[in-house]
């Protein structure tokens, strides 16, 4: 199942060269003018995006990027921001129109060192012609990779490409949710707390995503708040297989439900897919080990506008402040544009959102940086149901898949 949202769509990323057509290319496959096309080398100056459904992929975005061999200061600036929608890629297309030259190399090796699966698009066959085939043996052989021949301006050759790319893009519709966790007919409480971080008139993707996995499954969804959880549970005659609650709201729901009830949160549920719950809860463990002056990075993987008791910026820091004893520093990096290790550096724990509006690909080279800095890394939900001294409660769904 994906759901058309943010944290569910493909990311593809259009690489290449300053004028081999990669704009002229996007339009064509998007069949509108989202791309700003121009004989001037370097008109796209910022990564352009296009969401689109593209069969058999389903919900795509596509990313138009500025040319790898831009030049001059303020050309290396578009580059750089070029290389950051890199981390979001499930996988990439190399537009070009000539001989493999070192920028062609420059991308493949970065698509290659990244693990994102790519093809190659040969742009302007109309023009090329008879050279075309000889180009895509070249490009087979130089990057063991698919290769397709295109014309843009002709619209010619786009037929396959949704279904090749298809080939390539991870599934990571066999990683688990809820599927393994409940049955046909089984009952699941979905605990909801309406604050005021809610989105007015709508639920928090996550919360959404649990209830489609839910009817998917057959098994029957009862969303409550929390202060009606118990009188639920008094009246409605029946025991639920699983409570999954909103993490904040942890230490009320685990006082309402009975000890042989499977309880976790959202936001544990969605490391579990997006990330690495394993490690997460690892991680959680260094909270044990900070010390005055210490710096803790409040990751977040979208923009928002802080609120008074913004539950990364204001209540994280302060319950840990409250469970260690300790002056720490806490420094915040938000927006889905990857980080740069160096804004990492001297951090000795990563504690990042659930990251709904991330997809797993995203969420994993997160967790991969972190690793290979040697920072620990955990999410909100992990840390809040720590902090409350119900974690082990929390993830004893997955006990066989993570230890305390």
């Amino acid at each position: 199942m994906r759901l058309p949202d943010a944290g569910f769509r493909r990311y593809i990323v259009v690489a290449g060269r300053r004028n081999v057509g990669k704009s002229s290319f996007m339009n064509a496959l998007v069949g509108q003018n989202v791309s700003i096309v121009s004989d001037h080398a370097g008109t796209t100056t910022d990564p352009v995006y296009k969401s689109m459904e593209l069969y058999p992929l389903g919900p795509v975005t596509l990313v138009d990027t500025p040319g790898l061999d831009d030049v001059g200061e303020l050309g290396r600036l578009r580059v750089e921001k070029a290389r950051r929608v890199f981390y979001r890629a499930d996988c990439g297309i190399l537009v070009t129109d000539s001989e493999p030259t070192p920028y062609e190399d420059d991308v493949a090796e970065l698509f290659k060192e990244m693990e994102i699966p790519f093809v190659v698009v040969i742009n302007k066959i109309d023009v090329l012609k008879e050279t075309a085939e000889r180009l895509k043996k070249n490009y087979e052989d130089r990057y063991r990779v698919k290769v397709l021949l295109v014309s843009a301006l002709e619209r010619k050759g786009f037929e396959d490409i949704g279904k090749v790319l298809s080939e390539i893009v991870p599934n990571d519709e066999e990683l688990p949710y809820l599927g393994d966790l409940i049955d046909g007919g089984d009952l699941v409480i979905l605990v909801v707390p309406i604050d005021l971080g809610a989105p007015k008139g709508r639920l928090i993707m996550p919360q959404v995503h649990a209830i489609r996995e839910v009817l998917d499954r057959e098994a029957i969804a009862l969303v409550v708040k929390e202060r009606e959880l118990r009188y639920t549970l008094e009246n409605i005659g029946m025991k639920p297989k699983l409570v999954i609650t909103d993490s904040q709201a942890v230490m009320k729901v685990v006082s309402d439900i009975p000890e042989d009830v499977e309880l976790t949160t959202f936001s544990i549920v969605e490391s579990r897919y997006r990330g690495d719950l394993s490690y997460f809860v690892e991680s959680v463990k260094k909270i044990e080990e900070l010390e005055d002056g210490d710096t803790v990075v409040i990751m977040e993987g979208c923009t928002h506008r802080p609120l008074t008791e913004d539950i990364g910026r204001v209540k994280i820091p302060r319950w840990l402040v409250n469970h260690t004893g300790a002056q720490l520093n806490f420094k915040v990096i938000a927006g889905k544009d990857f980080p740069d290790a160096e804004e990492l550096e001297g951090a000795e724990l990563i504690i990042h959102c659930g990251g709904c509006v991330l997809n797993r690909t995203s969420m994993m080279r997160r967790v991969r940086m972190a690793k290979r800095l040697g920072i620990p890394m955990t999410n909100y939900g992990v840390t809040i149901s720590y902090l409350h001294g119900v974690l082990d409660r929390a993830i004893r769904p997955f006990k066989r898949e993570v230890e305390v």
